[in-house]
């Protein structure tokens, strides 16, 4: 229009130039940095090394998860696919192939995907340094042929013996669904595509095999369109068209959808069902609610039965419903097991479900549950013999708005004089998801070496159901930081520790709380570690041009269309609340190629914070105040995501 300003190209250059520069020049500054002060703790990194690698040898279960078609089991071990028979007790069993004969040397397997009558396999391949997958289809027989290899892939299934439906990512996005045929033509065809930058697409096969599920989901809406494997050409059928805050997933038995949807009151999972012909929400009938406050991690469908794995206040169980006789049977497990890792179970027919228990200080044990016998059976138990003196203790504390927290807490139980104990804390609190409390080599050294584990379960996650991750998220993100300071300040009335004895320890979106509290309270921890920690939520949320930013505003809220929004960010933004006081250390591992986190608001966080804790520092020197350590180690390679266990060895 005229009058209008034109922007002037040479300035826009010179900006573009400046802040160029200044990230080159703070990642040259923080890379010496590290140089200089790792050197420090060779002797020591060493020492814990040593440690690990032993401790990896007593828990190391060798047993990845099996694939099992009929007489025929695939499993997957150090880079290698092989195949053995169900029932041959002489361990026989064949190597098909191995990463290295596909070209891909230093990637792992991430997924493996089977065709109905085995005669084709599709596996996803992914290297450390990449959020992407490559998908490699191979003709398996006598010498397996490589038929076809697909950049790019996020989800992959078969619809029929020769019909490879998958989802392509590109910038952490997957917004299209393509099918490939593998006969004469081997032709590829691009089936559906996500207009709603908020909604991510993957692909899932129900249990009988009978459909795919082209599942379009964003932070709290979802829609399934199915694709019939009996006509794998015909075009996918809407089960029910997006409704705003309903979020579904789909199963099939005996021509039924078995649904598990947030629909109605209250808005928690619930398992419906409805006709497949007639799949509308005014159609769907209620099979079973869960309780209040119980957090579903997953469901697995069997030809007469489903099951349920659910935890509530942090103790797992498992609800058997039976189609046939219409029963609900509630399983308790173990109380010191905190997760769920599931097999995979390509027959649904079998009468036997497999599941591995574990925490943080117990490696994985194999379960059976038999629908025959109705019970559930421990496999053969692989002795540790650190944990059996290994105390959980499970705690809840009371928040500012009068809310109860869960904490679950590890020790040693020989331990004396627990207020003089070393006490790591961690914290997520986003999302909807739970903390991990997956079985980890270095939590079971510290338990040895006298330390206290204590994970924080605030809102936010998902630990207590969908309402929990409502309670603290956008608006009321602030619940989390006032959980996690009730739970920190619980600990230590309780005797766990003193806060000059407390570390928090927290990843990627866990750092917004974790660098709020060390804004606000500094004086609870002595030390904080942070794994590519999201600790400029402001600046992130305002720059629309990055890959996630839409689709987290339903997680952070939109600050550049909403005013309130923006002040309610910046009132418990990290880096937006730095202050000249004094802080705990602070060491904190980025990765230069995080797609999810920008390593510039990284780089700028911790120049800040440096700067305040000097300046406070140079204020109070002579009242014998310390001046804390803040590092930063930028990693070259590795990304976001979980690492082999020899590679997060270093980093550990």
């Amino acid at each position: 229009q005229e009058g209008t300003k034109i922007p002037s190209k040479s300035k826009q250059n010179t900006s573009i130039i400046t802040s160029e520069l200044l990230y080159t020049n703070l990642l040259k500054s923080e890379l010496e940095n590290w140089s200089d002060i790792s050197a420090r703790y060779k002797a020591m990194t060493k020492r814990i090394k040593e440690k690990l690698q032993e401790l990896h040898k007593c828990t190391f279960s060798a047993g990845s998860p099996k694939i099992r078609f009929g007489e025929n089991v695939y499993f997957e071990e150090n880079g290698c696919v092989f195949l053995s028979k169900a029932d041959d007790d002489e361990g026989n069993v064949d190597i098909l192939f191995s990463t290295e004969d596909l070209g891909f040397p230093d990637a792992f397997i991430q997924r493996i995907r089977i065709s109905p009558d085995q005669r084709y396999m599709a596996i996803s391949l992914k290297s450390e340094n990449s959020e992407e997958a490559t998908c490699v289809i191979m003709r398996v027989g006598h010498l397996p042929v490589v038929e076809k290899v697909i950049p790019n892939v996020f989800s992959f299934e078969w619809a029929t013996n020769d019909i490879l439906y998958y989802t392509r990512q590109k910038n952490l996005k997957c917004q299209n669904v393509f099918m490939i045929a593998f006969t004469d033509q081997k032709h590829t065809k691009l089936v559906y595509t996500e207009q709603d930058a908020r909604f991510f697409v993957d692909i899932h096969c129900t249990k009988d095999r009978r459909f795919l599920t082209i599942n379009s989901n964003s932070k709290t809406t979802s829609e399934v369109w199915l694709v019939d494997c009996r006509q794998p050409y015909k075009l996918p059928a809407l089960v029910q068209a997006r409704t705003k805050g309903v979020i579904y997933h789909i199963e099939h038995r005996n021509d039924e959808l078995y649904i598990l949807t947030t629909y109605g009151e209250p808005a928690e999972y619930k398992l419906m069902k409805a006709p497949v012909a007639s799949s509308g929400m005014e159609n769907w009938q209620l099979v079973h609610a869960l309780e209040e406050k119980t957090k579903l991690v997953d469901l697995e469908m069997f030809s007469d039965h489903c099951i349920m794995f659910l935890k509530n206040a942090g103790h797992l169980y498992l609800n058997v419903i039976s189609f046939v006789s219409h029963s609900v049977q509630s399983i308790k497990l173990p109380t010191w097991a905190c997760e769920f890792e599931l097999d995979s179970h390509p027959e649904h027919t079998t009468s036997t479900c497999y599941f591995q228990l574990t925490s943080p200080v117990h490696p994985p044990r194999r379960f059976a549950y038999s629908f025959k016998e109705n019970n559930l059976i421990e496999q053969a138990v692989q002795e540790v013999p650190i944990i059996t003196n290994c105390h959980t203790t499970r705690l809840l504390a009371k928040s500012k708005d009068e809310t109860l927290v869960p904490i679950t807490v590890f020790h040693n139980m020989n331990s004396k004089e627990l207020h003089r104990k070393p006490l790591l804390l961690h914290v997520y609190g986003a999302y909807g998801i739970d903390l991990n409390m997956s079985f980890k080599e270095e939590k079971l050294m510290l338990i040895e070496e006298g330390w206290i584990l204590a994970y924080c379960h605030v809102r936010g996650g998902g630990e207590l159901g969908l309402s929990w991750h409502k309670g603290g998220c956008q608006h009321n993100k602030l619940n989390g930081l006032h959980d996690l300071k009730a739970c920190i300040m619980l600990l230590h009335k309780l005797g766990f520790s003193q806060p000059k004895y407390t570390a928090l320890a927290a990843a990627s979106a866990g750092g917004v709380l974790a660098g709020a509290l060390c804004n606000t309270d500094p004086e609870l921890i002595r030390a904080m570690v942070l794994q590519a920690p999201f600790v400029d939520v402001l600046n992130t949320m305002r720059k629309t041009h990055l890959p996630l930013t839409i689709e987290e505003q339903e997680e952070w809220g939109n600050p550049l269309a909403d005013e309130r929004c923006m002040k309610y960010i910046k009132s418990y933004c990290p880096y937006q609340n730095i202050k000249t006081q004094c802080y705990p250390s602070v060491f904190i591992t980025a990765y230069e190629n995080d797609q999810r986190i920008p390593l510039i608001g990284v780089l700028r966080y911790v120049q800040k914070l440096r700067k305040a804790a000097l300046d406070h520092a140079s204020r109070t020197s002579e009242k014998g105040n310390w001046t804390p350590n803040i590092i930063l180690d930028i990693q070259a390679t590795g990304s976001h995501c979980d690492s082999s266990w020899e590679d997060s060895l270093n980093e550990v």
